[in-house]
């Protein structure tokens, strides 16, 4: 592709998968309250999240190694219909077994983040990679700007409104992905003869795995894949739960009024990580991995969030809200550092013809990290609200940890 074209994708992907994750950032600080208000506990409202993450743990790879035999426009138009059909579900939902099934809609059409790196490893060379990558994340991070204050300026019509208006998000956001969004899947230049000869994994498997571990590094990229995700995953679940254990008093917990408030203040500091993580991806990145390396920064963007997650549940005693908004910079910065340099380093450690399906591997072993993270955070905060957040800087701390020893 000419330098001038490539350039263009990077920006057609990157306005795709903002789309996108605004319909998504939306639905974070309300989604708690919309279960609880149906009748959920902690321990459902957790399992809700992770109802989600396993249809991308199903579909990650699936999706991503489809795309390379099928093309990337392709699964993208499909994937993103998926997703508004499923939040328009959410809305409309007045039972839990309904809003269930909206989020495994939405999770199977969200396991399109593979492809989506891979439409950038398809467009930048292996020096510019991680900047490229950076797009993605800067996407995430501007996600959870816009996504949250819509959400808050939505949510005094209805606890549903939010999720009315991520479903046409996500319709404008297939008409634009059909209308612009090119074909860049270099395997689409071959006989479609050979395309239909080549191998698609479904999903997940030991087979999978162990073939793209013996690339050096890869094993242990996707093991940190695993655990970064399932620990971050285990705090993002109860993140309103604790903010409403510590900010909303007790006798009124569960009315409207305070859960549109609760769900504010979780907005409050989705938005405070969304512009430092959208910084940090989508200025700082590329000179970061230029000076250190991805080896070093995933050694150090762990250990911050590590820190950040340990710091809450002191805040929590404390009674400081704003301290909240502080310890989220800290925690925004880890993880702008560690998503790029992931997916970067995992795309550079793999044949060409690979990378869609290593990289949709890695986003299917991170959505199993977040099958395995709420499924136990909610019990893990109805023992003790503080629990989560440790038990999830404990492995960030040990992750960081053999990251310095293996990746040296």
């Amino acid at each position: 592709m000419a330098q001038a074209s490539k350039k263009s994708v990077l920006g057609l992907v990157f306005f795709t998968v903002f789309l996108d994750l605004i319909g998504f950032g939306i639905l974070i600080p309300i989604q708690p309250f919309y279960a609880q208000k149906l009748g959920a506990t902690p321990a459902v409202i957790t399992i809700l999240g992770a109802s989600f993450s396993t249809m991308q743990f199903l579909f990650g790879s699936f999706w991503g190694r489809l795309s390379d035999r099928v093309g990337r426009r392709p699964i993208m138009l499909v994937s993103i219909a998926l997703t508004s059909g499923g939040y328009l579900l959410f809305g409309l939902s007045r039972s839990l077994l309904v809003l269930f099934l909206a989020r495994m809609l939405s999770g199977l059409g969200s396991a399109n983040i593979g492809t989506a790196q891979a439409i950038i490893a398809d467009s930048t060379d292996k020096e510019n990679r991680a900047k490229g990558m950076g797009l993605i994340g800067a996407a995430f991070g501007l996600g959870f700007i816009f996504g949250p204050v819509l959400g808050g300026l939505f949510v005094k019509f209805g606890l549903e409104a939010p999720a009315l208006v991520a479903a046409a998000l996500s319709a404008f956001n297939w008409i634009f992905a059909f209308i612009k969004l090119p074909e860049t899947n270099p395997v689409k230049q071959v006989s479609p003869s050979e395309k239909i000869q080549s191998t698609v994994r479904p999903r997940l498997s030991w087979a999978a795995l162990k073939h793209a571990a013996r690339h050096p590094h890869v094993g242990y990229i996707l093991f940190m894949y695993l655990i970064f995700s399932a620990s971050f995953s285990m705090m993002e679940n109860v993140l309103g739960l604790f903010i409403q254990h510590h900010w909303i008093p007790a006798g009124s917990l569960g009315s409207d009024f305070e859960n549109k408030h609760a769900a504010s203040l979780t907005a409050y500091m989705l938005v405070v990580v969304g512009v430092t993580a959208t910084l940090v991806q989508g200025y700082f990145i590329g000179k970061l991995a230029k000076n250190f390396g991805e080896k070093k920064l995933l050694a150090v963007g762990p250990l911050l969030v590590a820190i950040s997650f340990f710091l809450i549940p002191l805040i929590g005693w404390s009674g400081i809200y704003s301290y909240m908004l502080l310890v989220a910079v800290v925690m925004a910065c880890g993880t702008g550092i560690t998503h790029p340099s992931l997916s970067s380093l995992l795309s550079r450690s793999v044949d060409p013809d690979e990378q869609g399906g290593s990289l949709g591997l890695g986003q299917s072993l991170a959505a199993l990290g977040r099958v395995m993270g709420p499924s136990v955070s909610g019990i893990l905060f109805q023992i003790y609200p503080g629990l989560p957040f440790w038990t999830g800087s404990v492995f960030l701390a040990i992750t960081a940890f053999l990251a310095f020893v293996f990746l040296r």
